[in-house]
């Protein structure tokens, strides 16, 4: 897919013309399974063709750091942006997130090689069918078994299983939460405070096997957005400690080595006014129908009240016009929205109907989500400064 696709305009907002991700050739879903490939591994398939094998492969997730948003500031990165031409494989190319664009469902797809419809954690908030309550899969809130909700082994615990050297560095607030379990557990897990102790741990466990696969995450650059906003100096100094990062574990890399650097999802900053945040608690038409408000501000899953499903999907699509794809269910799955299929214990977790903005808007709910609804810094939905994530190489 042309990257000029991801900022075209069609008119009407059709379900099948939003970008869709590029799942099964260039999504994060799609990197361990080629890395893992590449270490021989059995049962990956390297999907992403542009990557080359390497005995020893660390990903780098830096949450938050979109491709455009990377691009914008080569001030602020010059390491960072040194390596744009290295992208996916020496393409200069981005790949996508998938859909929707936050950590919960990117993280699950990195760590279980699979799209959302399969490992199940389509969102940030979504309904259990067997509960009724939304269930925010980033807290994990309320308690739910996290092997039931998402069943699929890990790469890591299949590299693990094959012989490969496989770690985690990580912070160690991140080491026992469900999330961890269920998407990124498999070999070691390390706890380390700061970026510099990560950035110099992963590097030793790189070498610490013939065969390597390491992964290690930065949260604070995404915490920093959603506070302050990407056109922030706060942002903008997070930027500048993650190139710095990048540069200390790629000058300690073991021979043999690919680092990869990548993202969970980008973001776009949204206006506090009402023409850019539409309040569904505020708005009646909205609320009409609807019996749970899910997802985010700009991803949302929409849960009608039995029967009323029609008429919620006919007066989302009325009242938000052109500025948001909104579909019903089985109009997003036919759309590849969450991948190629939809695990039958996923399908009832989507919304009956699906809103996805594609301008610079949010629908908040002031009352129900007060602390999601005063972030500057939003992200979730399919456009270019949402989907496209960069995929920086480094080898050795």
């Amino acid at each position: 897919m042309a990257l000029s696709t991801w900022d075209d305009h069609p008119e009407p907002l059709a379900v099948g013309s939003a970008p869709v991700p590029e799942y099964g050739s260039g999504s994060l879903a799609d990197l361990l399974p080629t890395l893992a490939a590449g270490m021989g591994v059995p049962g990956q398939t390297p999907v992403i063709t542009e990557l080359a094998a390497a005995d020893r492969t660390c990903v780098f997730l830096v949450d938050g750091l979109g491709w455009e948003q990377l691009r914008e500031h080569p001030d602020e990165a010059p390491f960072l942006t040194s390596l744009l031409a290295s992208s996916r494989g020496g393409t200069g190319r981005p790949i996508t997130a998938g859909y929707p664009a936050t950590t919960a469902t990117s993280l699950a797809s990195v760590g279980t090689g699979l799209p959302p419809g399969a490992h199940g954690l389509p969102g940030y908030t979504v309904r259990d069918p067997g509960t009724g309550a939304l269930m925010n899969q980033l807290r994990w809130q309320p308690w739910t078994d996290p092997h039931l909700w998402q069943p699929y082994p890990t790469v890591f615990q299949l590299a693990d299983a094959a012989g490969v050297h496989t770690a985690q560095v990580s912070s160690p607030a991140f080491e026992t939460t469900p999330l961890t379990r269920i998407a990124l557990s498999g070999g070691t897990f390390h706890g380390r405070l700061t970026g510099e102790e990560r950035m110099d741990l992963a590097a030793e466990q790189l070498a610490a096997g013939d065969r390597s696969l390491v992964y290690t995450y930065y949260a604070e650059l995404d915490g920093a957005g959603h506070r302050f906003g990407v056109d922030s100096d706060a942002w903008r100094g997070r930027l500048m400690y993650v190139d710095r990062l990048v540069q200390r574990l790629a000058e300690q890399l073991p021979p043999r080595s690919a680092l990869y650097v990548t993202a969970d999802h980008g973001m776009i900053d949204v206006p506090f006014d009402e023409q850019h945040r539409i309040d569904f608690d505020e708005d009646w038409e909205l609320r009409a129908g609807v019996a749970l408000l899910g997802g985010e501000g700009r991803a949302r899953h929409v849960y009608a009240v039995p029967g009323a499903e029609d008429d919620v999907l006919t007066c989302w699509r009325e009242v938000l016009g052109e500025q948001f794809w909104v579909a019903s269910r089985d109009e997003a799955i036919e759309a590849g929205w969450f991948g190629p299929r939809v695990d039958d214990r996923v399908y009832r977790r989507l919304g009956d109907v699906l809103a996805a903005a594609r301008d610079r808007v949010l629908i908040i709910a002031s009352e129900r989500e007060p602390k999601e609804s005063a972030m500057v810094g939003n992200h979730g939905s399919m456009t270019a400064a949402e989907q496209l994530v960069p995929l920086l190489e480094v080898r050795t």
